[in-house]
């Protein structure tokens, strides 16, 4: 069912119509008549002949035609009642502005599954309850009661704004609009009891003048919907950025694993917008301050800046803000800086950041001159420009006119850093972006950067089928072994001994020395309870260890099941691969520094399956070892291929349905310059996986 009855309707409804126009149901004709919505609007009030002068009607049923959309704002059973209505009139789609349905617990979630039932049964769709309205400002259809679009003027614009929350639809764009940046679209989608907010967000991304989506999630209900919102818009270069509430609520599922620890849902949203390509901003402020940037158009390359300022300060603190974000300072070659040094005074450095001097009180063209000679440097990405003191004496709107043909001449990424409102306005009249202090427009232009970059390296697409929670019941460690090698792991020679006799069989055909443990899912952290023993490589050693070993399961009171018995690995570092099953997103791995102190001192990153190769390699060298990779001091590179594989089978072995596995972890992965090998493994699969199992 299309979604363009909400979008572009030809005639719209208006339930619990009020004449007063600062009413629940004033705002939205008054809207709809000022804001340029050329269709028929029907005002339904059955206590008056005309509301806001247009003709009202008792009913809906008294309409001259079936209307495209219809707003319900009226509370109560007055809403079932209404959408009852609509659905046998043949209405498309109707907006609940009313609350008190699924926000309020399990009833107002039944009443809410009913409406839609009905709605889904005779084609309709619903958006909301509890929805502050839709607004199409391309197209006038603002059917909204927002007070926003009274204080913050609407004009038509480049950017989307989608939410579901009512407030959080509409801050971006007053934010926006205070800058003078337009917004086509401002939705807010209330309870997604029908039409969720990824589902809005995929049709509104295929409007062809949008080129910014701006979004606010409180929670990601339909992670598909907008993985394909994510696919439409990096094949149509539309960046998103996304806010989504409740990062310290993020609930970590420990169960036995160490994965569950680090896999929270709050990293798990991460992976998911990453994978997307979507920037997640850490709110308000984050979602709107490079917006001038990406509607731009501009393409950056990389993230080398070159500063230009006429104080000294402002270059050094530029400086400091770019090397704290990650950016680079560009270093210009020999015969630019012989140009800046012949058009800057004798005293000032052509050296980058360039500082130009107060030189610019009395030359007014320096910047028409210099910005020129460094945008020759082809090495250098972006510019900022600060201008920390202006204003009376200064030719600052020169200045800005400078900046601005440099701007659309060279095709490269150019900001204002200046606290001065009236320099700001100049620039900004130029198509220069501003800010406040180099610190915004550094965290900007990173933001940015960052941003198009991760956009060109994503790959979107939904996240494996996620499985409705079940009971765990972990495995040993000879039979997560087993499990993982079948998937495709490179796992260390072992067998399990219930004898000394099958150890010291064991130790005889080892190429060195061997580990022995405790073998048993009631012990899945073997280390802790002192139940592991290193380098035996004698009979006596193996009697011995074997011996406190036994003893030491006693102690635990758990009933001896063997030892495992394996080949003591040597590599160069290790590593752990985890995997875990989230309920929403499905299957997430984790890749990192391993060992004893993987949640102590954790460096990893997490990615959802399905992934390749590529994208393991790309999440290797986010981490704080990815030098390990390239080479350290000498040493050969470790094997980031092979550490790629067994996540890639770690990954696998999660989505195989007959398996049912929902955690793993392995743990340490020992990796060196010639492969990756488990030596231990703890696998948590459903209780029932594990009686089908038992049964065949």
């Amino acid at each position: 069912m299309s979604l363009a009855p909400f979008l572009s309707p030809e005639s719209v409804a208006i339930v619990g119509a009020s004449d007063n126009p600062d009413k629940i149901g004033g705002r939205p004709i008054r809207y709809l008549r000022e804001f340029g919505f050329k269709g028929d609007v029907f005002p339904i009030n059955p206590g008056r002949d005309t509301v806001q002068g247009l003709k009202a009607y008792a009913s809906l049923a008294d309409l001259p035609k079936v209307p495209d959309a219809v707003i319900i704002a009226v509370a109560g059973t007055g809403v079932v009642d209404t959408v009852n209505t609509c659905a046998a009139l043949g209405v498309k789609a109707a907006i609940v502005m009313a609350s008190g349905f699924g926000e309020t617990g399990p009833e107002g979630k039944r009443i809410e599954a009913e409406m839609r039932e009905t709605a889904h049964k005779a084609g309709m769709r619903i958006v909301g309850p509890n929805s502050q309205g839709l607004a199409n400002f391309g197209t006038g259809a603002v059917l909204s009661f927002s007070t926003m679009f009274i204080e913050a003027q609407p004009e038509d614009g480049p950017v989307a704004c989608i939410s579901q929350s009512g407030a959080m639809s509409v801050v971006p764009y007053g934010m926006l609009r205070a800058r003078g940046i337009g917004v086509r679209h401002c939705h807010a989608t209330g309870n997604d009891s029908d039409v969720n907010v990824a589902e809005l967000a995929a049709e509104v991304v295929q409007d062809p003048d949008v080129k910014l989506l701006l979004l606010y999630l409180e929670s990601l209900p339909d992670p598909a919907a907008l993985a394909r919102t994510a696919a439409i818009a990096k094949e149509r270069d539309v960046p998103i950025i996304a806010v989504k509430s409740g990062r310290t609520a993020a609930g970590s599922r420990a169960a036995q694993s160490h994965t569950g620890a680090i896999a929270t849902e709050d990293r798990i949203v991460d992976a998911f917008f990453a994978k997307n390509g979507i920037w997640r901003a850490k709110g308000m402020r984050d979602l709107v301050r490079a917006a001038e940037l990406y509607l731009k158009g501009w393409k950056p390359v990389g993230r080398r800046l070159a500063v230009i300022s006429n104080s000294g300060a402002t270059c050094v603190l530029a400086v400091d803000a770019a090397e704290h974000a990650g950016l680079e300072m560009a270093e210009f070659p020999p015969a630019i800086e012989d140009e800046l040094r012949s058009i800057l005074p004798g005293f000032a450095s052509p050296r980058n950041p360039v500082d130009i001097t107060a030189a610019l009180l009395t030359d007014s063209g320096l910047f028409s001159r210099v910005l020129p000679a460094a945008g020759r440097d082809t090495s250098v990405d972006m510019f900022l420009v600060g201008i920390p003191v202006s204003g009376k004496g200064y030719d600052f709107p020169r200045f800005a006119a400078d900046t601005g043909a440099f701007l659309k001449d060279g095709g490269k990424p150019v900001v204002l850093a200046a606290p001065q409102a009236s320099v700001r306005e100049a620039f900004a009249r130029e198509g220069v972006p501003v800010f406040e202090t180099e610190d915004d427009a550094v965290e900007a232009m990173t933001q940015f950067v960052n941003h198009r970059a991760l956009m060109a390296r994503s790959r979107p697409g939904a996240p494996a089928a996620a499985r409705p929670p079940a009971p765990l019941e972990g495995l040993d460690e000879n039979r997560s072994l087993q499990l993982i090698a079948a998937a495709g792991v490179t796992v260390a020679r072992h067998r399990l001994c219930t004898t000394l006799d099958a150890a010291r069989s064991f130790l005889e055909d080892a190429p060195g020395k061997i580990v022995l443990k405790a073998c048993s899912a009631a012990i899945p952290h073997k280390s802790e309870h002192g139940l592991v023993r290193l380098n035996i490589d004698s009979e006596e050693a193996l009697a011995s260890a074997y011996a406190d070993l036994v003893a030491g399961v006693e102690r635990l009171g758990q009933p001896f099941e063997g030892l495992l018995a394996c080949d003591q690995v040597k590599g160069e570092r290790e590593l752990v691969i985890g995997g875990y099953h989230d309920p929403v997103f499905g299957p997430a791995v984790v890749i990192g520094d391993g060992g004893i102190t993987v949640e102590a001192m954790p460096d990893n990153v997490l990615l959802l399956s399905p992934f390749d190769e590529a994208e393991v390699m790309d999440a290797l060298q986010t981490l704080r070892i990815a030098p390990l990779f390239r080479g350290v001091r000498g040493q050969p590179p470790l094997d980031a291929g092979a550490v790629a594989r067994a996540a890639i089978a770690v990954g696998k072995l999660l989505c195989d349905e007959t398996a049912d596995v929902r955690s793993v972890d392995v743990n340490p992965l020992i990796v060196s310059a010639s492969g990756a090998i488990a030596v231990d493994a703890l696998v948590e699969v459903a209780a029932t996986a594990t009686a089908r199992a038992a049964a065949q």
